[in-house]
């Protein structure tokens, strides 16, 4: 969560939500928590790699489950491509595609060699960003007020809810834990710990980093600006923290194309196990004990994206995907008895409607490509699982 998302995901939900940007983060967060809350208590009882892959499968039928892998995977290829071009943009502008295609190779390398390896990786960048943005947030309050506006002056209902389906875009990340659930110690009690956690933490630092954008550009120069947060420190008069703040988003986007990358494997490799995708994908490697053909299939498929796409274009189509998958997760979670656990009903409710309405108002655009994106593969399902039926009856 802690990554390219804040650096990016601030100026398009300012351009729809105005003045009610925090409110609509308020929608994002309490959307995001209610998917944490039912994601963790579905992690802790299905420790496997796939996330709501599993899930959905397990509680609701095979197709559920099947369109939520399918809309995690084609989501986050959007968002590992988003976050490839991050990189190129503030590394080497002039050389964008170039750079974004290195840094998926590197990173799938990393990968490739392990979980422990990625994770200490994880950790160092994750100290960076943390240390950049929170040099940010003091420049802005300690420095004098450069903008003038009135909280929610021009903000509509339309507006907030569409700005936090972009800035759910930021917050997305929670649950990755649990795509890797074979992989983690003690499952059932590290999980559910590591997303309420790691929520909590990345909320308060997102309100200060927003807050700190709007004292000094306001809801228009927000919108306008292509990287907000080095003005921020501009016009809060510490223009020396600029080259931080540009090697800090390099550094986040690296941080969450990794994650990104571990994330859409696992969902491949578990969907692979199950013969919707090409079997040959689920072969873990002997020795690092990771889905390797899953990686650098991942891999090469996001640097063949990374050379077309558009970052701002591309947050609202992994956005509309990744609302899908979690609208599912807490289908999921409704189902959960309390035997297992459940938690209070109205929490996956609120997950579920909120991640469909918010998804809904997105950009037109994300919301046809995502919904013909979705058809393709409930088409995909139907052809996969005729010849297995005749085949069973056979």
């Amino acid at each position: 969560m802690i990554g390219a998302g804040i650096f990016v995901a601030l100026g398009p939900a300012a351009d729809v939500a105005g003045s009610g940007l925090l409110l609509a983060l308020a929608v994002a967060a309490v959307i995001a928590f209610a998917n944490a809350t039912s994601t963790a208590r579905l992690a802790a009882l299905y420790p496997a790699s796939g996330g709501t892959y599993v899930y959905g499968r397990e509680r609701l039928g095979p197709f559920w489950g099947y369109l939520a892998g399918w809309a995690f995977i084609v989501g986050k290829t959007a968002s590992c491509a988003a976050m490839a071009l991050t990189v190129g943009l503030y590394v080497w502008p002039q050389h964008a595609n170039a750079v974004a295609v290195a840094a998926v190779v590197v990173l799938t390398t990393v990968n490739y060699l392990g979980v422990q390896k990625a994770a200490w990786v994880t950790r160092g960048i994750v100290a960076v960003v943390l240390g950049v943005l929170c040099a940010v947030a003091v420049a802005s309050f300690s420095g004098p007020a450069s903008a003038q506006w009135t909280p929610l002056g021009d903000a509509t209902v339309t507006g907030v809810l569409q700005g936090a389906g972009l800035l759910f875009f930021a917050f997305a990340g929670y649950a990755r834990v649990a795509t890797l659930g074979e992989e983690v110690r003690d499952p059932a009690r590290t999980i559910p710990r590591a997303v309420v956690i790691s929520l909590g933490v990345t909320l308060l630092l997102y309100v200060l980093v927003a807050g700190a954008a709007l004292r000094q550009l306001g809801p228009e120069g927000l919108a306008a600006s292509p990287d907000p947060l080095v003005d921020v420190v501009r016009l809060a008069g510490a223009p020396s923290l600029a080259p931080l703040v540009q090697v800090g988003a390099g550094v986040a986007a690296l941080g969450a194309l990794l994650a990104l990358i571990l994330g859409v494997s696992r969902t491949t490799l578990a969907m692979a196990r199950d013969s919707y995708l090409p079997r040959s994908l689920a072969v873990v490697h002997p020795r690092f004990q990771v889905p390797h053909r899953a990686e650098v299939v991942v891999g090469v498929i996001v640097a063949l994206v990374a050379g077309t796409s558009d970052v701002r274009a591309a947050i609202g189509f992994s956005s509309f995907g990744v609302l899908v998958y979690y609208a599912i997760a807490n289908a999921s979670a409704l189902t959960l008895t309390a035997a297992e656990r459940r938690p209070p009903r109205a929490v996956p409710l609120v997950g579920l409607v909120g991640c469909l309405v918010v998804a809904a108002l997105l950009p037109g655009a994300s919301v046809l490509a995502g919904a013909g994106v979705l058809a393709v593969g409930a088409v995909a399902f139907a052809l996969t699982r005729g010849p297995r039926r005749r085949s069973g009856a056979g």
